[in-house]
């Protein structure tokens, strides 16, 4: 009696295991890579959204804290730094991006999740834009508020986000952004607001999609941004270093000549309106220009189309963080003016 009950307790417990596994084996792999931010941050009080922590928590902390991803995938978590956006290094980002596409030329993930501090993760999202080449989801994903607080966000963010790298139907359209159950194209995705959930737009091409009670809902067929160049930093090992200059009434050029003498390679000027600034700059940056120093004039304003100046190169739709990623890579892989200049025409 006791050996029959003992068989049929291991025959249950084998055959439960075996459908466990077989469950598993039809699961995706996502693998996340963390880097810090407010969705790693903490704090002793559950009402600061302010004045927390930023990369104070590991990655499998995150991932414990949302068993609902096991359901969805096959999910391992590495920590590529812990940190502020703010000090996302360039050694950080060639890093990062080398290996998502490590992760994703093996062939054995479906999509890879990368975890940012949402003051710079439009900058982050657009470099691996332009640095890699999969058909796999690669999402990339922050918080505005940390882990501690109150009605946090990271942990649904976190959650949608690996859904959205698990599904085929994420395929082939970029490195997408997910806060605040949307989906962005890094392309166009800015941040907007300081502090409040909503704080990421797409103000021109709108977004790519929704969640709707945590399933991924897309507007369009897959797509990518018109003329989207791809750099290959396979061999680079630093980025050079591009300053942006903000612009002002009556402004001379003290900053554009202090920058350059301290050894940028290039300017980004975040001019008013169609990236205009004052005569004494436009001088300036001629000259500069002429000197065959690569200057892009961007816009202040948060978003718009900026044409390309009889002294300057125009970043057309791009704002002046991301023309700076843009000219850094283009640098970066020895491009010179005219064939710099292309590349920013092709965001146009």
């Amino acid at each position: 009696m006791k050996k029959t009950l003992l068989n049929t307790l291991l025959s249950s417990l084998i055959l439960y295991t075996s459908v466990s596994l077989a469950a598993d084996a039809i699961k995706p792999n996502v693998t996340i890579l963390a880097t810090g931010g407010t969705i790693a941050g903490s704090s002793k009080s559950n009402l600061d959204t302010t004045d927390y922590k930023a990369g104070s928590l590991d990655i499998n902390v995150l991932i414990n804290a949302v068993p609902e991803i096991n359901d969805v995938a096959i999910v391992k978590g590495e920590q590529i730094s812990n940190t502020i956006s703010g000090n996302i290094s360039s050694e950080i980002l060639l890093n990062l991006s080398k290996r998502v596409n490590h992760l994703l030329n093996e062939g054995k993930q479906q999509g890879v999740v990368i975890t940012h501090g949402t003051d710079t993760i439009e900058e982050t999202a657009f470099f691996l834009e332009l640095t890699t080449q999969n058909k796999q989801p690669i999402v990339i994903v922050g918080a505005m508020r940390p882990a501690t607080a109150i009605s946090a966000d990271g942990p649904m963010n976190l959650l949608e986000s690996v859904v959205l790298a698990a599904d085929k139907k994420a395929e082939n359209r970029g490195v997408m952004v997910v806060l605040n159950d949307r989906i962005g194209s890094a392309f166009y995705t800015t941040k907007a607001n300081s502090t409040t959930p909503d704080a990421f737009k797409s103000y021109e091409p709108g977004y790519l999609g929704v969640f709707v009670s945590g399933k991924p809902k897309f507007y369009y067929t897959p797509a990518q941004p018109v003329d989207r160049t791809f750099f290959d930093v396979s061999k680079v090992d630093k980025l050079p270093n591009v300053e942006i200059i903000y612009a002002y009434q009556d402004q001379t050029p003290t900053m554009l000549h202090a920058a350059i003498n301290n050894g940028a390679k290039g300017i980004i000027v975040a001019g008013s309106g169609n990236g205009n600034v004052s005569s004494n700059m436009e001088e300036a940056i001629k000259q500069l220009s002429d000197k065959g120093i690569p200057v892009v004039m961007a816009t202040r304003t948060g978003s718009g189309y900026v044409s390309s100046k009889s002294f300057a190169i125009g970043s057309g739709f791009l704002n002046p963080q991301k023309s700076r990623i843009l000219l850094q890579l283009a640098l970066a892989t020895g491009a010179n003016l005219k064939q710099i200049s292309n590349y920013f025409d092709s965001q146009r």
